[in-house]
């Protein structure tokens, strides 16, 4: 404990008072401080092992609470199992962070894990404000000392610390924005939470670009050009500049209730006449922005670059004859469709309506004679759709990927499977592409603002956007479709595309699901959703009904 200060009883509870020197201000209440001597070992003794008792736990807690509370970071890292990397951030924790002043309350101990919470003060330069959050810290064993000692990580001073990060209190880096969409709608996490990352990434990167000042908060300093400061407190405001972005705040709203219909799912919305961004919504909200960043396998809507593939090579039109049989032996792996169904005398359309695997699959035997059957994938997907190349948008996003390949990840790849990846944004731009006929790179925000440049690729042949067209509206409305119901309501012209992933360890494949209504393309994925037409199809219907 520091010098000059005691232990005094307030209110029945224990509780560190300052007595005008140090960190003054800093109290731990429902704490104790001291060694805890009752848990320590005795000299001599070899060091304890086993699981950590309900008090080694609690003491072990309170002492670094105590330690931190009092101002001591030093002493603090040394209730740590790192305290070489504890120390410099909690002294920065009062330097850098500008905290005056804080009482630290712990919650009952869950196991070895222990909540609390902090109401602080953060003072620059005369100017006070107050500043609540909760935290948790977890307890292990020493593994030389056998003490019980807090796990150190940065996320106990504050739940959005990293490693990397650094917590501090001063003028903002980048003027505040004030976001808004297409129609001057204002955009903010409030209101419209998935957005919450996108718009501090937005700051970050066009907050100086636009007519704004920079006020003075607390902040978490990524540490990195490439990810966003993030703001936790606002100690002077700054006059924001105005951002105008291409989300539609109907289209938003829409994709934020559909996406809470499910544990984990991502969608993305486009306008296939433009490229525009219409919305952006994950569940549950991150930093990591799924909908954008996310790198999946996209299942059987992969198979609308495969049509273009076997229509661009000549193999088939939408009225040709295919074979569709329960199962296909390729490249020395079996391959089946759902429930092993086949399609007797069936088309192209009615393969690609119904999801027939094997149909696609069977496209190898001839593109290996030309030698392509691994590369035109790819190709098609690079030249015709945009998928490869390097987007632009104006914020993170992942760009898909479809590598050569080689033995059976080929015909995985048909499919969808293999080492194929793609985002929500990336498998909405496929239908944005087929309905416009023309790939047209996604952008949130005017390439004018930084001099983006943006991906371009060839416009789809007629013959292959009106095949691709005809086939997607099967898909939506025939009777054995497979997104007819998830379609049904919405307005034409339209079209979609289903699909399911399979992944490793996983019981239940990802739902994938695609379509455009009007000039409107959206894509959600639903991980472990099963069938596209059951969990992503909704969410996709629900956007395409608000545009």
């Amino acid at each position: 404990m520091r010098s000059g200060a005691k232990v005094a009883i307030v209110g029945g509870v224990f509780a560190v008072v300052a007595s005008g020197v140090g960190y003054g201000g800093y109290n731990l209440w429902n704490g104790i401080t001291g060694g805890g001597t009752s848990v320590d070992a005795k000299a001599g003794d070899a060091p304890k092992t086993g699981p950590l008792s309900a008090e080694e736990v609690t003491t072990a807690a309170k002492d670094f609470l105590a330690a931190w509370a009092a101002g001591e970071p030093e002493r603090a890292a040394q209730s740590t199992n790192d305290p070489v990397m504890a120390g410099p951030a909690i002294a920065a924790y009062r330097e850098d962070a500008k905290v005056s002043k804080a009482v630290i309350t712990p919650g009952a101990a869950v196991g070895t894990r222990v909540p609390f919470t902090v109401k602080a003060t953060v003072t620059h330069e005369g100017v006070s404000k107050d500043w609540s959050y909760a935290s948790e810290l977890t307890v292990v064993r020493g593994q030389t000392t056998g003490r019980p000692l807090v796990k150190w990580r940065p996320a106990v001073l504050h739940p959005r610390l990293t490693a990397a990060a650094t917590l501090r209190t001063g003028v903002a880096g980048t003027p505040p924005v004030k976001a808004v969409d297409r129609n001057g709608v204002e955009l903010t996490a409030e209101k419209y939470p998935s957005l919450g990352p996108v718009l501090e990434e937005l700051r970050r990167r066009y907050g100086s670009k636009v007519d704004g000042t920079a006020g003075v908060e607390t902040y978490v300093d990524s540490g990195s050009e490439a990810v966003a400061d993030t703001t936790l407190l606002v100690l002077s405001k700054g006059k924001p500049g105005k951002l105008r972005t291409t989300i539609d705040a109907g289209v938003q709203a829409a994709a934020e209730k559909a996406v809470k219909g499910f544990g984990s799912a991502s969608v993305a919305a486009i306008e296939p006449s433009t490229g525009a961004i219409r919305a952006v919504a994950n569940n549950p909200v991150k930093e990591f922005n799924t909908a954008f960043m996310g790198a999946q396998a996209p299942g059987s809507t992969m198979k609308i670059v495969t049509a273009a593939m076997m229509m661009g090579h000549g193999l088939a039109t939408p009225g040709s004859p295919v074979e569709c049989p329960p199962d296909v032996l390729s490249r020395g792996r079996t391959f089946q469709n759902l429930d092993r169904f086949s399609i007797t005398g069936g088309t192209l359309t009615d393969a690609f309506s119904r999801s027939c695997n094997t149909a696609f699959i069977k496209a190898i035997t001839k593109l290996s004679d030309k030698g392509i059957a691994d590369t035109a994938l790819g190709a098609t997907a690079r030249d015709s759709f945009g998928i490869g190349q390097t987007w632009n948008i104006g914020v993170q996003a992942a760009d898909g990927s479809v590598p050569e390949s080689a033995g059976a990840e080929t015909p995985a790849s048909y499919i969808g499977q293999g080492k194929i990846m793609m985002s929500a944004l990336n498998v909405a731009s496929l239908s944005a592409t087929v309905k416009n006929g023309q790939f047209l790179q996604p952008y949130l925000v005017a390439k004018e603002l930084d001099g983006r440049e943006f991906a371009r690729a060839e416009p789809l042949p007629r013959d292959v956007a009106s095949g691709l067209r005809a086939m997607m509206n099967e898909t939506a409305t025939g009777r054995l479709g497979t997104a007819t119901k998830a379609m049904t309501g919405v307005p034409s012209p339209k079209g979609a595309k289903t699909g399911s992933a399979e992944l490793d360890n996983q019981a239940v494949s990802n739902s994938w699901f695609t379509g455009y209504s009007g000039d409107l393309a959206a894509a959600a994925v639903v991980q472990a959703g099963g069938h596209g037409g059951d969990a992503a199809g909704p969410v996709v219907a629900q956007v395409l009904k608000a545009g």
